[in-house]
């Protein structure tokens, strides 16, 4: 379930999964898978000069936001509108609430949601860039202070919430987290996962 999180920029935005069945994640407009979110996070942990500590996501951009979809009215089933609304049509909210886990196979159905985006969506490139000086960092349009930009990474390792399915985390999710524990950048010292 996305949540709510402080930019700099905006003030609150969303961020986050949006399916249990799916890792896909978004950020506002923005749609991107979690491995590719995690790989990022992974070079940024490696930069050497954290001054040049740059990035650029291919990303999923729906505008306008009624194009995104009703998400309350997805789970509940009554409104299937928008990208949203065509995924929970596929993959409806489970009706036991103790089945309301992030699947860490989500992957699998990767195919699946790329198709459905595609009607919904332009392909865009957008830049991801750590300021230390600023302790700031900006993806495409939004701009974070450090412990919001770690919250946005706590909420991926964590499995957002509901949290992860039996705590299992997928490999490139574990693969981030230790490459945060070894890195030598400011804004990954202060993060505890």
């Amino acid at each position: 379930m996305p949540l709510a999180f402080d930019s700099i920029s905006h003030g609150q935005i969303a961020f986050g999964f949006f399916n249990i069945e799916t890792d896909m994640l978004l950020l506002e407009h923005y749609f991107l898978f979690a491995d590719q979110f995690c790989a990022s996070i992974s070079g940024m942990a490696r930069a050497q000069d954290p001054a040049s500590c740059r990035d650029s996501w291919v990303v999923h951009d729906i505008q306008p936001p009624e194009q995104i979809g009703d998400l309350m009215g997805a789970i509940h089933g009554i409104r299937y509108s928008g990208f949203i609304g065509a995924v929970y049509q596929r993959f409806p909210f489970p009706s036991r609430p103790a089945d309301f886990k992030q699947q860490p196979e989500g992957h699998k159905n990767r195919k699946i949601v790329t198709t459905l985006i595609e009607p919904y969506a332009t392909r865009r490139s957008i830049s991801v860039a750590v300021q230390e000086a600023g302790q700031t960092v900006w993806i495409g349009d939004y701009r974070f202070t450090f412990e919001g930009f770690q919250a946005l990474i706590r909420y991926v390792w964590q499995g957002g919430y509901p949290r992860w399915k039996d705590e299992t985390r997928p490999a490139y999710v574990r693969q981030m987290r230790a490459k945060l524990t070894t890195s030598a950048m400011s804004l990954f010292n202060t993060l505890d996962l």
